[in-house]
């Protein structure tokens, strides 16, 4: 599995997996603790993941990539509201919903459909009762502690 992306950078709760295409980051992929790293293939895949370990370091640090264009228009809606949380805060997807007409089933969807998590915070969306609801198309394991741990590090839980 591991071959199939450009890079694999360890890190704290696992590895990230990273794709690209033509210049463009086109894909982030949380990957489960034990994946084999595998080194930068190219000047992008080494600049991706240098700032994606700078924000490792320190949550304030801002993650500049080129991304690959994607998603459909309501998708991008919700990325974009989902970009504009500032670190250390969360909203419920009920909340983002409502601003967006839409229903929070709906703003899930687009949040598990997200190829650029961490770069798009959708760790930031969280269940209206507190909890962290789902999580990159999970509702449990591994997956919903990697949404924790992200939270705990930008001082949000």
């Amino acid at each position: 599995m591991d071959a199939e992306f450009d890079a694999v950078l360890e890190v704290p709760f696992g590895a990230l997996g990273l794709r690209t295409r033509a210049e463009t980051l086109s894909e982030i992929r949380f990957l489960p603790p034990g994946t084999t790293p595998v080194r930068a293939k190219g000047a992008l895949e080494r600049t991706a993941c240098a700032r994606l370990r700078a924000w490792l370091d320190d949550p304030d640090a801002r993650i500049e990539l080129p991304l690959a264009a994607a998603g459909t228009p309501f998708q991008r809606r919700v990325w974009k509201a989902i970009a504009a949380i500032p670190r250390g805060e969360t909203r419920t997807y009920g909340s983002i919903a409502l601003a967006l007409a839409a229903s929070p089933r709906a703003v899930g969807q687009a949040c598990a459909a997200n190829p650029f998590p961490i770069v798009v915070p959708c760790h930031r969306v969280v269940a209206a009762g507190g909890g962290p609801g789902g999580f990159a198309g999970a509702r449990g394991g591994f997956l919903i502690e990697v949404k924790r741990w992200l939270l705990r590090h930008e001082g949000a839980l």
